[in-house]
């Protein structure tokens, strides 16, 4: 037997074998990488959310469906409306612009019941209105149409906008109306808070330290015709950062995606664009589009 030669083969298999162990090693290496990384993109939404201190009260519960709904634009036009306290009323087809008789005093300007009551007394369906926010600085208020509980967010005709004056009076208001508001029977499963929230996350918006001060469900514009509109169930969420600045944000709480509802009117074609191309995504409401155009 030669001695070297044998020597030599067994010198070559023990390389051949650690190559393999090695690369034996490399893939279950790679392999735990691969499943730790696994696990940590599926932790649980709350754990990851307690790590980076983003904080939530109590979420909305039992809300597991709603359906779309369709709604008119109001023609002030068509109907003798009784404005009490009119010095002078304008009207624009789709659009009130009212002048008060006499300025109504608002107790506190930060309070909403003070709003509350002037709707009901001077504003025509006053009480189918909610406060969204009040702009000291221009010295006014802006309220959101809203269903029952549930509000349509940033609906250009279903608002009312007041103005005041430096005795923080109200002295004017505009006004724009939905009516013949109807839900489809088609009832959708929504996304749930959570999720919402989760989607917001996942897109970089919700910031470490930082508290979700609201979660609500509501409406969003879907897609308008020219008298006729359709909206979506729409989850709202509020978020106050560490500054303490509170931003608010939309999730289409029937598809998921992060909604935009601030964008200019004067890109509204681009926008119903989008908004066709989103429809295309649920076949179901093709059917509700059709029957809003009848």
């Amino acid at each position: 037997m030669d001695w070297s030669k044998s020597k030599s083969i067994f010198i070559i298999v023990f390389l051949i074998l650690d190559v393999f162990l090695y690369s034996l090693y490399l893939n279950r290496h790679t392999e735990a990488q691969q499943v730790e990384k696994e696990v940590l993109g599926n932790q649980n939404i709350e754990a990851r959310l307690k790590a980076d201190n983003i904080t939530y009260d109590i979420l909305p519960a039992n809300i597991e469906k709603a359906a779309y709904i369709s709604g008119k634009v109001k023609n002030f036009e068509e109907e003798d409306i009784k404005i009490q306290n009119a010095q002078n009323v304008l009207v624009d087809k789709n659009k009130l612009s009212v002048t008060l008789k006499d300025p109504v005093d608002i107790k506190n300007i930060d309070e909403t019941a003070s709003y509350n009551d002037f709707l009901k007394t001077n504003v025509y369906q006053g009480s189918s209105y909610t406060l969204w926010k009040i702009d000291k600085e221009h010295k006014k208020a802006t309220f959101f149409q809203k269903m029952n509980t549930r509000t349509f967010y940033y609906i250009l005709n279903g608002l009312v906008t007041v103005y005041w004056n430096d005795q923080n009076e109200i002295i004017k208001y505009e006004q724009t109306l939905l009516e013949d508001i109807e839900a489809y029977d088609d009832e959708k499963v929504l996304t749930t808070p959570l999720n919402a929230i989760q989607t917001l996350y996942n897109k970089g918006i919700l910031l470490p330290n930082s508290k979700i001060t609201k979660v609500s469900l509501g409406y969003s514009t879907l897609v308008q015709f020219t008298q006729t509109q359709v909206f979506v169930p729409t989850w709202e969420i509020r978020v106050k950062d560490e500054d303490g600045v509170e931003e608010e944000y939309f999730v289409n709480a029937v598809q998921g995606g992060v909604l935009d509802l601030t964008v200019d009117p004067t890109m509204a074609e681009e926008v119903e664009e989008a908004v066709e191309d989103a429809i295309s995504d649920d076949k179901s409401i093709n059917i509700h589009i059709e029957k809003s155009k009848e």
